[in-house]
């Protein structure tokens, strides 16, 4: 799949393209078992909304507001969700 796609009416896109201060809703979750796992037990379940709060110096990693809770994530890891901006 390409990286922005078109499903239904709205483009989807890895989180990690996500700039700090844009709010995304989950799609979906690419990538082996137990990391879609964990990133479900984070509270990135589709339909979830999630704010990009900021970036490290370097671009990695990023700081997320998910559900109320800040999380940080690796640029390799945020880039296995797929997200609709709003």
């Amino acid at each position: 799949m390409s990286e922005t796609q078109s499903e239904g009416n709205a483009a989807v896109q890895p989180l990690d393209r996500l700039a700090p201060g844009e709010v995304g809703v989950v799609v979906r979750l690419d990538g082996p078992a137990p990391m879609i796992r964990r990133m479900m037990e984070l509270g990135m379940v589709p339909g979830t909304s999630i704010q990009i709060v900021r970036r490290a110096p370097l671009g990695d990693p990023i700081e997320l507001s998910v559900r109320g809770v800040h999380l940080s994530l690796r640029r390799s890891d945020a880039r296995l969700v797929h997200v609709e901006r709003r």
